[in-house]
């Protein structure tokens, strides 16, 4: 059974581990600072790269595939978190981000 919380923007810890679930192109116009990027579609592949003694907060545009990944993360035995509003909700928040492609962090 996957069991998981879903938490504001302003409830992840500084420091917590974010996986950010988007795809290449979204990640390099804006993610948080910090992240662990691993497409959704790619994190059962590359599974090695969580550790699951620590709390993980799964991070998409705006927080459905990340519910996706933290339901199939929690089943694996994980303690993971969804972020509710996702990226768009971070940005919103003032929260550190940072681009891959030399302009002010976007979300779209």
């Amino acid at each position: 059974m996957s069991v998981f919380e879903t938490v504001e923007v302003t409830e992840v810890p500084a420091g917590a581990k974010v996986l950010d679930v988007r795809e290449d192109y979204e990640w390099v116009e804006g993610h948080v600072t910090g992240a662990l990027h691993i497409p959704m579609n790619e994190v059962p592949e590359r599974l090695a790269e969580l550790d699951p003694d620590e709390d993980t907060y799964v991070i998409c545009r705006s927080g459905g595939r990340s519910a996706q990944v933290a339901a199939w993360l929690s089943a694996q035995g994980y303690t993971v978190f969804n972020i509710a509003g996702g990226s768009g909700a971070w940005l919103e928040a003032g929260l550190p981000m940072a681009s891959e492609n030399g302009l002010e962090p976007n979300v779209r």
